[in-house]
């Protein structure tokens, strides 16, 4: 096995016996994404340099006795979590040059247990987008098929997984965006409860809704870099001070007994067959496991988009606004104060930031507030009293994460609404704020197929459970990508 094919765990079993040192393992990685990510396209921004110093730097500490769980391993961030000396843009061209300078509280965790940063990935520009093809700068592809999205809005820490141009990814969730690229790129994602990770240094898109999350090859991959990002941090005040448990001793393979839900609601026309076949079995092999299954009814489930689309923009509007070519970033002057203002705004967005941007400004307008924005965040407290409720009943819910596979580039882009329905089974567990894990559980159309696992408030431990027992019972987590020509049939991988 190549070493950029290594788990976190593996990888760390080899840097403790000091059969690899972390200069090694990270070479491999950088390696691999000079070889193939013309082809992929995960990353905005590399820095070899930067990530051989650290690697060394891990090294030097583990020969002095150090121990993390992170500690020498290669990992990627997503371009909208700054990071102090390195470029971070957000996928704008508002933003390009743009050099933070300070990290973000999830960076500093990362340096302080001594993980390897590769670089930025790609993103929809700030994170609105459910393909990457919002991105100010090019498209993401699916290692999968190159001809696929990756998925949205963090699709390149998605694809960096599953390519091999990374160990572990940061991404951020607003509305599915870790959760939907997890499942196209056949990887483990997890977005945390919001108030769980510190948004501090996060760009932000919606602040009542954005929340740091991570990818991983395995659910194990999650658990170790969760545990280093949580915790809370004062200079978030949506930050949420409560303890936070050793997530990799949640990774327990027995779940007899455990309640599992199926929303009813989740399981509607339009969903491909392939995908839905795939969460079926998923449930069985879960009940095979002894899990107890019974249906529940989340009624709020179909307002979660309308809702959504009103809470998300509108929050975006007044996010948004600081970017006027004055402070930083892009700056176009025009003759007056206000043709800067248009210019700067004008050249430096693209079409779906504007468009969220006028759908959140009207939402919020004088005689609109109420009929609109104030209306959406009443249909969310029903929604979030319907996971309440089911909560009550059983320790997690088990759903489709998409209702299709990764679909073809440009298949969607000049259809927003047809674009925005493929988040339509990760809205609402965002809008009520709960954890949401994403494993893989089978393949459809040579793709691959993510199970959705939601848990209350602060319940990572029991989504990390259910998903280790799933995938120890399965082998989907372990198929990986054709990129490297050793699987030519999606036949034999579907197989």
């Amino acid at each position: 096995m190549a070493l950029y094919e290594l788990t976190i765990r593996e990888a760390r079993a080899l840097l403790r016996k000091g059969e690899i040192t972390s200069v090694e393992l990270t070479r491999a990685v950088l390696e691999r994404i000079e070889a193939l990510d013309a082809k992929v396209r995960a990353y905005l921004t590399v820095t070899p340099e930067l990530a051989l110093e650290q690697a060394k730097a891990a090294d030097a500490r583990r020969a002095a006795g150090e121990d993390t769980p992170l500690l020498g391993i290669p990992m990627a961030i997503k371009d909208v979590i700054c990071t102090k000396g390195v470029e971070t843009t957000c996928g704008s061209r508002i933003l390009k040059g743009f050099v933070p300078p300070y990290d973000a509280t999830v960076i500093a965790k990362l340096r302080a247990a001594g993980a390897v940063l590769l670089g930025k990935t790609n993103t929809d520009e700030f994170a609105m987008g459910s393909s990457t093809e919002n991105s100010g700068y090019f498209t993401t592809h699916n290692p999968w098929d190159l001809t696929r999205v990756p998925g949205g809005s963090s699709g390149g820490s998605a694809a960096a997984v599953a390519a091999g141009e990374a160990l572990a990814a940061l991404g951020s969730d607003t509305g599915g965006s870790v959760r939907q690229p997890a499942a196209f790129c056949g990887v483990a994602g997890i977005k945390p409860t919001y108030g769980r990770v510190s948004r501090y240094g996060l760009v932000a898109f919606a602040s009542s809704l954005d929340q740091i999350g991570a990818f991983g090859r395995e659910v194990a991959d999650v658990a170790s870099v969760l545990g280093i990002i949580a915790g809370y941090d004062p200079r978030d005040s949506t930050s949420v001070n409560v303890p936070v448990p050793n997530y990799e001793e949640a990774l327990m393979p027995d779940i007899r007994g455990m309640r599992i839900g199926i929303p009813k609601e989740y399981f509607v026309e339009g969903i491909q067959p392939g995908v839905e076949k795939a969460l079926r079995e998923a449930i069985r092999t879960l009940e095979g496991l002894g899990a107890v299954v019974d249906e529940v009814s989340l009624p709020h489930t179909s307002y979660a988009l309308p809702a959504y689309y009103l809470i998300a923009p509108a929050e975006a509007s007044a996010n948004l606004a600081r970017y006027d070519g004055v402070k930083y970033g892009l700056s176009i002057p025009g003759e007056t104060m206000w043709d800067g203002y248009r210019n700067t705004r004008g050249q430096g967005f693209g079409p779906e930031v504007k468009r969220r941007i006028m759908l959140g400004t009207y939402a919020l307008s004088a005689g609109y507030y109420d009929a609109y924005y104030l209306k959406a965040q009443k249909v969310r407290t029903l929604i979030k009293q319907d996971f309440d409720k089911a909560f009550e009943r059983f320790d997690a819910l088990v759903t489709p994460t998409t209702p299709m596979v990764a679909f073809k580039i440009g298949e969607k882009i000049a259809d927003p609404l047809s674009m925005y329905l493929t988040d339509i089974f990760t809205l609402a567990p965002s809008l009520a704020g709960i954890c949401g894990m994403v494993v893989p559980c089978g393949m459809a159309d040579g793709m691959p197929v993510g199970m959705q696992i939601l848990t209350g408030a602060f319940q990572e431990p029991t989504a990390l459970r259910v998903a280790y027992a799933y995938e120890q019972a399965t082998e989907w987590h372990k198929l990986r990508p054709p990129l490297d020509g050793k699987v030519e049939d999606k036949e034999v991988m579907r197989q």
